[in-house]
């Protein structure tokens, strides 16, 4: 390691923001296996079922090469089926899809218009495109609609993409999502929808906050299986044309070696559990507003109405000290500090899952409440 890579080490400590992996413990309020689908009987018997049918664990090259598995081709159909879409594509995960999305679909002389709060996989990818970029204030579809006029009036002349998530994965509150495909339209633009932390649990049968703008020529979603559906992957839902585009120019989609054929028969299953399994969906429902209602009562703090429940504590040293604390209380949750989030915004990070039921809850939010009068702003 050389100086310049000891110094930022030790930057960041001095900070409060050095990262280290830790190992799982205590209860679960920090996954985001918001169904419990991650260990489920349901997916480990699905998964046992297609290992004895002979599906394979790698792919063993590229979906361009010998690596396009039936599964792959399966899973794709049965997804753009139950999402609502023309066309669909696995990938391996939710970053590298987002990257590849953003990299290849806008061409120079368009517009990306993103949402500050967006995905850093959305932001990496536009940094890789050719296309000029925009911030517009979160969840602000006027905002999005001045940076498109400021950028034609300065001699604009291609295609804008305004890039939301659904619902946001730091602070649990939804995408005006009407207000945005209005703007989009009335700049003949397209709508990128990033349903990650939605997926699974929210829309009907789990099929997104946007489901009903799904299959629509200038709408793109991408739904993630890492998440509510408990698996690994991403799937890009787009029309049939840019989804041949993405397989022609895409470069994280042409040299990588195909997702396991295997986790696609996982997603198939999974996908179908969430349709077949609405309770899972309604339990998790009234979990959220019961840890809602005890956060206000008991905490002073104003519930997200998701299953993403931040509490801002603004200092990152305080934001670790009370996730330290609730650590050793026997819960397992996260500090999350900038520059994941905005500066002076560090924060718990709550995710409400069926990991966990109301009694736990309760006992977290009695610990949270007691450390916060220990540890004052």
């Amino acid at each position: 390691m050389s100086d310049s890579h000891e110094r930022a080490l030790k930057a960041l400590e001095r900070r409060g923001r050095l990262r280290e992996l830790s190992p799982r413990s205590g209860i679960d309020f920090s996954s985001n296996d918001y169904l419990g689908l991650a260990t489920s009987p349901e997916l480990t018997e699905a998964v046992a079922h297609a290992l004895a049918r002979g599906v394979a664990i790698g792919a063993g090259g590229s979906r361009l090469l010998r690596g396009n598995d039936p599964e792959h081709e399966e899973l794709e159909a049965d997804a753009q089926d139950f999402f609502g879409a023309e066309s669909c594509l696995y990938f391996g995960g939710g970053f590298v899809a987002n990257y590849a999305l953003f990299s290849t679909l806008p061409q120079r002389g368009d517009l990306v218009v993103h949402d500050e709060l967006i995905h850093a996989s959305v932001i990496d990818g536009m940094r890789a495109s050719k296309a000029a970029i925009a911030s517009a204030r979160h969840n602000d579809a006027q905002s999005f609609e001045d940076a498109i006029a400021a950028w034609r009036a300065a001699g604009g002349t291609g295609q804008p993409w305004l890039a939301v998530e659904s619902l946001y994965s730091m602070d649990g509150d939804r995408a005006p999502l009407g207000a945005l495909i209005e703007v989009a339209r009335r700049h003949d633009g397209m709508l990128v929808v990033d349903e990650a932390h939605a997926t699974g649990v929210l829309g009907p049968d789990g099929r997104g906050l946007a489901h009903a703008l799904e299959g629509a020529p200038d709408v793109v979603s991408l739904h993630t299986c890492g998440k509510a559906l408990g698996v690994s992957g991403a799937l890009l839902l787009t029309s049939r044309g840019l989804r041949d585009f993405l397989v022609n120019r895409a470069r994280p989609f042409i040299y990588a070696t195909a997702p396991s054929p295997l986790m696609a028969a996982a997603v198939r299953a999974s996908l179908r559990l969430v349709r077949d399994a609405p309770e899972r969906r309604e339990r998790l429902a009234k979990l959220v507003d019961f840890a809602g209602r005890a956060l206000n009562e008991r905490c002073g703090i104003a519930p997200s109405g998701s299953h993403i429940q931040p509490v801002i504590l603004g200092a990152d040293e305080r934001a670790v000290a009370i996730a330290r604390a609730l650590v050793a209380e026997g819960f397992d949750v996260r500090a999350v500090r900038p520059p994941t989030v905005p500066e002076g915004t560090a924060r718990l990070r709550v995710s409400l899952t069926l990991n966990a039921g109301e009694d736990a809850t309760t006992r977290l939010i009695d610990t949270l409440a007691a450390i916060l009068q220990r540890v004052p702003a």
